[in-house]
């Protein structure tokens, strides 16, 4: 066989399609397994949403290329819903919409940076963040989070890492996978260290829907009326809508970056799925009412969580948020992937080990959103009776 591109053979493989394969070796003995391993919502799309996907499916017209930067109904009415949650005057001209927000962080590393060039990613990671970069020949340059600090990063440990190789930094609020969420402050600060330093903020936001309740917005970045010269901005509608599978994201930037970042666009994706942009576009300004619902009930799955651990021995909830609960097992002197073996195969329930993120062997990744309270109180269960 001719050779593969080397920089593809160096990229780990993702860790989640191997744990599913455990899963589906699991013989079922502590009961129907318990998947909180990849971040999927656990409801339907609402009723409303369902018919409008019907419908732009049948029609012919859906089956036909669209604008390159998205359909503009869609566009103008994200950037409708960006000057609503941040306050600013958004414009479609500064969105983008993409086949998924893992499209969108692929897109805007083409365009930011090249081989050789660094981006920041604080650590624990995103995986696929930093697969992309390897893909790219873009050093990921780990800025090391500390569970003492919740998992918060540290502006200072990020300048005195900055060099002349540093093309960006990226910030995931509500983060995946510690489920951390970044005090408005640090988030202006990150952004002035960008500014003052050259280089560009990337800011994924792909669970702001899932802040606590009375947090209105992440931060207050985008609250004038000019988008700021080194922001991007990452979303995603597949979990607020729960339309994972139709593959849907955008992109933020300034309008003057638009016309190089649409280069890429067209070249990796055309135009994103007609079908799903045909829903959003009802959705967006229709659904507020069901989405604020599905935000209360990942609060009292948050809270939940939180007293699960709370009660647990020998296990410690280091950040916790949105989707996600980063644990401190209390298996000592073992890997995490062995513990997440045995945690499959005898106690029927899946998560991910923190060094599939570049994270520590004493951590493990919950993804609660999959199972309701009810699926929440069996994981408790089965933690319990799986500790030494």
């Amino acid at each position: 066989m001719p050779p593969i591109n080397p920089l593809l053979l160096d990229t780990g493989s993702p860790p989640i399609p191997e744990i599913q394969g455990w899963g589906a070796r699991y013989g079922g003995a502590a009961g129907p397994l318990l998947n909180l391993c990849q971040a999927v919502p656990s409801h339907a799309p609402p009723p409303g949403m369902l018919a409008r996907l019907a419908e732009a499916a049948a029609d012919p017209r859906s089956a036909g290329y669209g604008p390159i930067m998205g359909d503009v109904a869609l566009r103008e009415a994200y950037a409708a819903q960006l000057s609503a949650v941040y306050g600013g005057r958004r414009t479609a001209a500064e969105v983008a919409i993409t086949s998924g927000c893992n499209m969108a962080f692929f897109i805007a590393m083409m365009a930011l940076a090249q081989r050789g060039d660094a981006v920041m990613l604080p650590t624990p990671w995103y995986f696929n963040h930093q697969m992309t970069l390897n893909m790219l020949g873009i050093e990921a340059r780990a800025l090391p989070c500390r569970a003492q600090q919740g998992f918060v990063p540290d502006v200072e440990d990020a300048a005195a890492l900055i060099d002349e190789r540093v093309r960006a930094i990226v910030l995931v609020t509500p983060n995946n996978p510690t489920g951390a969420i970044y005090p408005p402050e640090v988030i202006a600060r990150f952004h002035a260290l960008c500014r003052d330093r050259g280089v560009w903020l990337v800011l994924d936001e792909t669970y702001r829907d899932f802040l606590p309740a009375g947090q209105a917005r992440a931060h207050d970045l985008l609250a004038g009326d000019a988008w700021p010269e080194n922001l991007v901005q990452l979303y995603s509608f597949s979990k607020s809508f729960a339309v994972p599978g139709y593959r849907l994201g955008a992109l933020g930037a300034p309008a003057s970056a638009m016309p190089e970042i649409g280069k890429v666009v067209d070249s990796v994706q055309i135009c994103a799925g007609r079908v799903g942009q045909a829903a959003l576009t009802w959705g967006l300004p229709n659904l507020d009412g069901w989405r604020a619902e599905k935000r209360a009930e990942m609060g009292e799955r948050v809270e939940a969580v939180r007293a699960v651990f709370s009660r647990l021995p020998g296990w410690r909830l280091e950040a916790s948020g949105a989707y996600f609960a980063y644990v401190r097992h209390p298996f000592a002197g073992r890997t995490a992937w062995d513990v997440v073996e045995e945690l499959v195969n005898r106690h029927g329930v899946m998560c991910l080990p923190g060094p599939a993120f570049a994270g520590e062997d004493a951590h493990l990744r919950i993804a609660f959103a999959n199972v309701d309270l009810a699926g929440i109180a069996v994981m408790e269960e089965r933690l319990r009776a799986a500790t030494p």
